[in-house]
């Protein structure tokens, strides 16, 4: 049984399970079978009960008895909703054209309600916005639908503005881009997805058999290691990007493990078909 790292935190990887092939299970998935699930990614049982509690408690899942009478948990309306909006940006094949456009989000919080600021913050940041200017954020426009359902979520809709446009001058946009995002600290992030996993594709590469348990647990890991990575990298048009972006080769050997092993590791989870298609943009 392999170790779960920090990385691969026993709450995030059940998350990831739903969002890979929870949502396929029809009616709520009993805690036996997370408790199976979990186990072929080195999670005990009581680390899945007790993440499990905590995801409970966060709304996200909602306590439920199968058919035949067993405990089991099935995602409530705002996990869905977060995993649908988050699939647009995981299962994205390559980034938009140049000429895409972005949105803008101006927000403006009254200094009582200051705390709120911080939030709004880190929420901006999370759905993979850059600072243009201060109390101003940019993104890619597609992320539109996202930021708008996010912000709604939690309230932080009255305090802003949504925007879109295109960047104009006077500074070249790939000077701007370099500016409104840390893309070195981005690019780091990259390096990590490959170094744990370039080489678990190469070994797949090499072998003619998918064994079910085994495409499970290297497809949970990769997914829960990549599915982050969209929200740090916002999918930024290449032409904007410096050479040799190694968001390129990332994304590849996501796709590529996506295809090899996520149909596989259906068959493990007992599930007919898994969510999530590689999209072409």
């Amino acid at each position: 049984m392999i170790n779960v790292s920090d990385q691969h935190a026993p709450r995030s990887l059940i998350v990831t399970f739903y969002g890979a092939y929870g949502r396929s299970v029809p009616g709520p998935v009993p805690v036996s079978e997370l408790i199976r699930l979990l186990a072929a990614v080195g999670v005990d049982a009581p680390s899945v009960r007790s993440s499990v509690s905590r995801l409970k408690r966060r709304g996200l899942l909602l306590p439920a008895r199968t058919v035949t009478g067993a405990a089991g948990y099935a995602l409530s309306p705002q996990a869905r909703q977060l995993l649908d909006d988050g699939d647009r940006r995981v299962y994205a094949a390559q980034p938009p054209p140049v000429d895409e456009g972005w949105v803008l989000a101006v927000f403006s919080v009254p200094e009582p309600e200051r705390q709120k600021r911080h939030v709004l913050r880190s929420r901006l940041a999370g759905l993979g916005f850059g600072t243009a200017a201060p109390g101003v954020w940019i993104a890619p426009a597609r992320l539109y639908e996202e930021t708008r359902h996010s912000l709604e979520r939690l309230r932080l809709d009255p305090y802003v503005d949504l925007f879109r446009g295109d960047h104009l001058g006077f500074a070249p946009t790939v000077e701007s881009v370099a500016r409104w995002w840390d893309l070195a600290a981005i690019a780091k992030e990259h390096e990590a997805f490959l170094d744990g996993h370039a080489r678990v594709l190469h070994d797949w590469e090499g072998r003619e058999d998918t064994p079910a348990e085994e495409a499970y647990r290297d497809y949970l890991l990769a997914l829960d290691s990549w599915r982050h990575l969209p929200y740090v990298d916002p999918g930024l048009p290449s032409a904007l990007l410096p050479a040799d972006w190694p968001g390129v080769r990332s994304a590849a050997v996501f796709r590529a493990l996506h295809e090899r092993l996520r149909d596989a590791g259906a068959v493990f989870a007992g599930v007919d078909q898994a969510p999530g298609v590689i999209r072409q943009t």
